[in-house]
């Protein structure tokens, strides 16, 4: 049994399209349904051999008389054939990673292809209840499951590479592709959830708890090669939660036992190591094990996407030099063609969803915002920074004066600074390097905020703004426009010249119905028997001369076909010459290419929307890395007069002891935000590690307690 799920087959019914398919040629104007004998039966045989399987067990049937539900239907089985043939794959090799990664790309991509370019076409009768498994919530679930089972095959490579830091970040991405199908699973209604198999939902919710604990157990390993004992346990920690997690829901949704032993044996796993470190840490490294909202958000390397079959996007790969059903329906097709480009086109709709999700967030005046805050949080920083080194430079002052009465058996104040110095200048470069990065930001913004705020008009005045292709826009401004139009005039011209063939032969035709209808030659057959009779036995041969001559009368019915048929072919020809001219300048005309590249602008400015947005996400939390080496707190007291206290404080021991004062005052990173710590109280009973740069603290009583990071403080005395 796998421990990956399939997408079972939409299930149809026979169906005959023979006698609906000739009725709709009919009806409308393609040609005689007979001549299209051949094309009807290929199709229903297709039909046949295209359908069946498994029908999902909560379905309700949908019975509509809708050739884009018929596609849809086709498209759907297509993504479960794919998700099957990559569950049926042995991913113990390589190869068979590769083809199941692969085939869970092209499943995702299919039903993408389905939500975008089929499902939302269809038109439902007022009494017809709608396909809940063709609905948007439902074909995206299945499309993001199936990029995290890709995902899922692509992190099973990447273990077998052994590069730790590619498997934490690959599995993260694991996890956030299960997260984002199970809250949209849950944020479905009811009637769409339904159709889900009872321990889907448990079996995606135990995945992502289970990668989740997977990237923070990698993140561990990776940790103790950065000798970060601490934050080891922090990482084994969340990870023991998250696999305690997905044991639960595994047990209480009674999923494969595949899935159960992959997280059992991670959970065995991750106690193993848990205790090895604490241990460890307990005896040996004395590190500070930070809490879990302190520890870094793990980067996530995405391995797939959505991959839409080339067949899909270009049906002639798939057809080849094969026969194309229909075909001799193209002038009626090109006619189509032309009304459709005489229409508005409006935008598409992931376009509008896009500008209505920009729209609802009232994107410009957040990045404004959010702008604003980066560059206040940036200006906080250096001024706090500042201050912290001048605190230092009171303290040096402080020691050299104190030296002046005395010889004290200490290192000065700038040795023993050090490593508060060397920090200093990390954080300023840090400092640089983030307003470097803000005002790439801000550019970036500057470059795309008109765009950006093109979409958050309205429909109306967003394709107002968006360029027209149609024939008539493009023939009145552009030399190619023209082109196209006389195209298009001489393209019609031939298709009128068909449309009235097909009416002088229906014409033809009914002519040679009346007159047989009319014809009746049995009174001249029973008077050339009589005469036949009295000379010899009758024979039908006897009757040859009269039937050439009754016959003789459909002749001209026959030339006149004939002539029509001639003429068919010929206009046919050309129909298909000028149409191929016709597209070939719609191809090359500017007005087309104008509107094709302002959309890609305003596609390209929704996601510089988001890359801002998580660009200035990103700012307001800088730098993420370095909040374990400095621990939050806060003090009410306004900095100005702790700093003068704590100053005024030191030099009145420094004149009544002629010692200095060598507390390091602490750094502290909030935000973007370097803070200096609380009022310095002395210790005797606490041994601070001197590799740890950051003074530590503790909360006793509501008072904020410090120690120093040298081991000089303890000597002193203080």
């Amino acid at each position: 049994m796998s421990n990956l799920l399939t997408i079972p087959f939409k299930k149809t019914y026979p169906v005959s399209v023979k006698e609906a398919t000739r009725n709709y040629i009919y009806a409308h104007g393609g040609g005689h349904p007979d001549e299209f004998k051949d094309d009807i039966n290929l199709w229903q045989n297709l039909r046949k051999d295209g359908v069946g399987g498994v029908v999902h067990e909560n379905a309700v049937p949908v019975t509509l008389k809708s050739l884009v539900f018929e596609r849809c239907g086709v498209l759907f089985n297509l993504a479960s054939l794919y998700s099957q043939l990559a569950t049926s794959e042995d991913r113990s090799t390589t190869d068979g990673i590769k083809r199941a990664t692969t085939n869970y790309q092209y499943a995702a991509g299919v039903l993408s292809f389905l939500r975008t370019s089929a499902a939302s076409k269809i038109v439902y009768p007022p009494d017809e209840d709608i396909a809940r498994d063709l609905s948007d919530t439902f074909i995206t679930s299945l499309e993001l499951l199936m990029l995290a089972q890709a995902q899922e095959c692509s992190w099973q490579m990447a273990r077998m590479s052994g590069q730790i830091p590619i498997q934490m970040k690959v599995a993260a991405r694991v996890a956030s592709l299960y997260q984002a199908t199970s809250q949209t699973i849950r944020g479905a209604s009811p009637s769409i959830k339904d159709i889900f198999p009872s321990d889907w939902l448990p079996h995606i919710e135990a995945k992502f708890h289970h990668f989740s604990a997977v990237s923070q157990y990698r993140k561990s390993m990776d940790e103790i090669e950065a000798s970060s004992y601490g934050v080891e346990i922090a990482r084994l920690q969340e990870a023991q939660v998250e696999a305690k997690k997905a044991y639960d829901v595994a047990r209480r949704g009674r999923i494969a036992p595949p899935v159960m032993q992959d997280i059992q044996s991670l959970l065995e796993i991750i106690q193993k190591n848990l205790s090895r470190a604490e241990r460890d840490n307990d005896l040996i490294y004395h590190h500070d094990v930070p809490a879990s909202p302190a520890l870094i958000a793990i980067a996530q390397t995405n391995l797939v996407s959505s991959m839409v079959p080339s067949t899909l996007s270009d049906l002639t790969t798939l057809i080849g030099s094969g026969r194309l059903i229909f075909a001799e329906l193209v002038g009626w097709g090109a006619k189509e063609a032309i009304k459709a480009l005489e229409r508005p086109i409006g935008l598409p709709p992931s376009l509008l969803r896009k500008a209505e999700e920009i729209r609802l967030e009232d994107g410009p005046t957040k990045i404004e915002v959010s702008i604003e805050d980066v560059q206040r949080l940036a200006q906080q920083d250096q001024a706090i920074l500042d201050e912290a080194m001048d605190i230092l430079d009171n303290e040096a002052s402080e020691d050299e004066a104190a030296r002046k009465f005395s010889t004290l058996d200490r290192l000065p104040s700038h040795e023993a600074n050090v490593e508060l110095i060397t920090k200093e200048k990390r954080y300023r470069t840090i400092l640089m390097q983030a307003a470097a990065s803000d005002e790439t930001v801000r550019q970036k913004w500057d470059e795309w905020e008109q765009k950006i705020v093109e979409l958050t008009w309205d429909e109306g005045d967003l394709e107002t703004s968006i360029p027209s292709s149609t024939i008539s826009s493009s023939a009145a401004t552009t030399t190619q426009g023209r082109e196209t139009q006389n195209h298009a005039r001489a393209l019609r011209v031939q298709i009128e010249a068909l449309d009235d063939l097909h009416r002088t032969r229906e014409q033809l035709v009914r002519r040679v119905q009346t007159l047989a209808a009319a014809d009746d030659i049995r009174g001249r057959v029973t008077k050339v028997a009589a005469g036949f009779a009295r000379l010899a036995e009758v024979t039908p041969a006897m009757f040859e001369d009269v039937s050439d001559e009754e016959l003789a009368k459909y002749d001209k019915f026959l030339v006149e076909m004939s002539d029509i048929r001639q003429r068919q072919v010929a206009i046919i020809a050309e129909i298909q010459r000028l149409n191929e001219l016709f597209l070939r300048s719609r191809k090359d005309d500017p007005a087309v290419k104008e509107r094709e590249h302002a959309l890609q602008n305003l596609d390209l400015a929704y996601h510089k929307y988001r890359e801002i947005m998580g660009n200035l996400d990103e700012g307001i939390k800088f730098p993420p890395d370095l909040g374990f080496y400095t621990p939050l707190y806060h003090e009410g007291t306004p900095s100005g007069r702790r700093r003068d206290d704590r100053l005024g404080s030191s030099t009145s021991k420094c004149r009544r002891f002629h010692k200095p004062n060598y507390a390091k005052h602490k750094l502290q990173i909030r935000g973007r935000g370097i803070h200096h710590g609380a009022t310095t109280r002395r210790t005797t009973d606490f041994k601070p590690d001197i590799n740890d740069a950051c003074a530590r603290y503790q909360i006793d009583g509501g008072q904020v307690r410090t120690w120093t990071a040298s081991a000089d403080v303890e000597r002193m005395g203080f």
